[in-house]
């Protein structure tokens, strides 16, 4: 079905959620959280658990997921001067030489670091990194050179030192002694593998080792891919009519296994399953040539309503915040009115919204 005007309105993707079902912590068990399933087909809902997603993916159907891991990008540490500053890595920072490194951040302190100040890093053990700011970049970003003790293991020093970080519609006030520990592991999927995020592929959260291993029995495929998440997932979209949004850039590999492993469902007779919004563009940008192939690198593929897609059949989502890209995404698979028509019934039967909240299953079957 051609899209409608009103599918390009920023406003036609804006809906009222009370603030309530906005998940501050995740379900007790992963595989647990509530699933909403739409047969974008027919337009019929149904309501299960997680685990259900089961008896949706058939013998011979492929998941497809992302297996970037959520790098501990959150430091805490004062200036020269004493005051506090936050350091939020925008990207995992590129060692240079031995004891130095690059990186892009943002940081969060009462007055803006000037070029040529320094923001210190430490704990109680004495670890210490040292944050010299190069350059002044556009949006409020820093260009920060990196310093630590030459024989220093760099992930390993930000493991110590930083925080996994959570999205700003996530408090953590309330319980500040229990909380940064279970995020820890929480807020990375079962499957996470390569460093390079700075938020959760959160379709993936859902999955436990046992699923996967439940899936595989049945015969389904498994295969991987990367796309590191950046801060510009977060972006608001400013453009009243969504055509002018400018989309954010991330880093994509599609790796031949992968490919081949589509290819070997597709010929059995089998679909693809994307975990994920930010696997379905890693596939679609894959495959704008009209065929699947394997690739890296920036992945800037914009999709919303009237999008062709050729690489995805079935999508795994979580409900994401109005007015964003990645309902734009979600719109074109399954289209804008049927897709408000399920956040109003998730709304309405209670579920809850965003990265650590339920999910949801749009699929195609003939």
């Amino acid at each position: 079905m051609p899209p409608h005007p009103d599918d390009f309105l920023l406003s036609s993707y804006r809906y009222h959620l009370p603030a309530a079902q906005i998940a501050q912590y995740p379900a007790d068990r992963r595989d647990q959280a509530r699933l909403l399933m739409l047969d974008a087909v027919s337009g019929e809902m149904k309501h299960g658990r997680f685990a259900d997603i089961i008896d949706l993916i058939d013998k011979n159907d492929v998941l497809v997921i992302n297996d970037t891991r959520v790098f501990p990008a959150r430091l805490h540490g004062h200036k020269a001067s004493g005051g506090k500053a936050e350091v939020f890595l925008l990207e995992l920072p590129r060692q240079i030489a031995p004891g130095q490194a690059l990186a892009t951040a943002l940081v969060k302190s009462s007055k803006r670091p000037k070029v040529g100040s320094a923001i210190l890093v430490g704990d109680r053990r004495g670890d210490s990194l040292r944050c010299l700011v190069e350059e002044d970049m556009d949006d409020g970003k820093l260009r920060l050179r990196l310093s630590f003790a030459p024989g220093e293991d760099l992930p390993a020093l930000l493991e110590r030192l930083g925080q996994i970080p959570l999205p700003p519609y996530i408090s953590r006030d309330e319980h500040p002694a229990t909380a940064p520990g279970q995020d820890r592991e929480r807020y990375q999927t079962v499957y996470a593998d390569k460093p390079g995020a700075v938020a959760a592929p959160t379709a993936g959260l859902h999955f436990t080792p046992e699923l996967l291993a439940a899936l595989a029995e049945k015969g389904v495929h498994l295969a991987r891919l990367t796309l590191h998440v950046g801060y510009g997932t977060f972006a608001p979209v400013r453009s009243d009519n969504i055509l002018g949004h400018a989309i954010h850039s991330e880093y994509i590999e599609v790796p031949e296994d992968c490919v081949a492993a589509i290819y070997e469902a597709k010929r059995l007779g089998g679909q693809v399953w994307a975990v994920g919004t930010t696997t379905t563009r890693a596939l679609e940008f894959a495959a704008q040539s009209g065929e699947l192939g394997a690739t890296s690198g920036w992945c800037d593929l914009y999709i919303y309503p009237g999008f062709q897609f050729r690489a995805v059949d079935n999508l795994i989502t979580n409900f994401h915040l109005p007015e964003t890209s990645l309902m734009f995404l979600v719109a074109a698979l399954c289209g804008r009115e049927r897709l408000l028509a399920c956040y109003k019934t998730a709304i309405r039967e209670g579920y809850r919204f965003y990265s650590y909240g339920d999910a949801m299953a749009v699929y195609r079957r003939a």
